[in-house]
């Protein structure tokens, strides 16, 4: 039986030309085809009401948490800080109720870069809403302008961890983030850290729910990369 993959979409609600003014519902395709060659078939989840997020949940098997826009900080309890970029309150409110759900229906959910951040947040923990906010902060994180399918800083992992068992001790990725987790939620473990020990991946301390997040985006590299598809794969076959 194929592996139903609910990814949560964002989206475009300014006028851009290529759609004619349009409003658009998406999500990057690199996840979609990732997906798909590993065996999943992905459905976009489009933003909506909290309260329809049990059903969106009861309907995949797994879920997955795509990058994109700022986190509302009033959600960890701080204010703005002046370098907060763009949110979209709704997208917020909508993911932490598929994310409560998932977790209530015992449905695996694998998350990139803001999706990771997010479920800290549900789960309790904070963000560095810049990462000039944190004093140790050395490594270039947004690697902008090179091109993504490069891998442009070092990661350390855990020995007990799933990133282990398919990247090894130490591993290259690529980086488009300015926020981080500060603090960390306590039912979450972090299992690598960049060179200046910013969080780079989590897992659930608890074994019974089974949540995976990456702050890099192998949705971006997995064509590249057969390590990043075996991310892919592991989500879609065995998380």
């Amino acid at each position: 039986m194929t592996t139903i993959i609910g990814i949560a979409g964002n989206q475009i609600i300014q006028s851009v030309e290529v759609f004619n003014g349009n409003h658009v519902t998406y999500t990057p395709q690199g996840f979609v085809t990732a997906i798909q060659n590993a065996g999943g078939l992905p459905i976009v989840l489009p933003i909506g009401e909290e309260k329809n997020a049990a059903a969106y949940i009861s309907k995949i098997d797994k879920l997955l948490l795509a990058g994109g826009q700022d986190i509302s900080p009033d959600l960890f309890g701080e204010e703005p800080h002046p370098k907060l970029e763009e949110t979209n309150r709704n997208r917020d409110l909508f993911e932490l109720a598929l994310i409560k759900e998932a977790i209530k229906q015992n449905k695996p959910i694998f998350a990139v870069c803001r999706g990771m951040q997010l479920i800290n947040v549900a789960l309790g923990g904070t963000l560095y809403q810049d990462l000039s906010l944190y004093s140790e902060w050395k490594v270039k994180h947004g690697q902008q302008p090179t091109q993504p399918q490069f891998a442009t800083h070092g990661i350390k992992i855990e020995q007990d961890s799933v990133l282990y068992q398919l990247f090894g001790e130490n591993y290259r990725v690529n980086s488009y983030h300015h926020q981080a987790i500060n603090t960390l939620a306590h039912s979450l473990k972090v299992t690598a850290r960049s060179d200046d020990g910013i969080v780079e991946s989590i897992e659930s301390a608890d074994g019974s729910q089974r949540i995976l997040g990456v702050q890099w985006h192998p949705e971006l590299r997995f064509d590249v990369d057969t390590k990043e598809f075996d991310l892919f794969k592991y989500f879609v076959n065995q998380l």
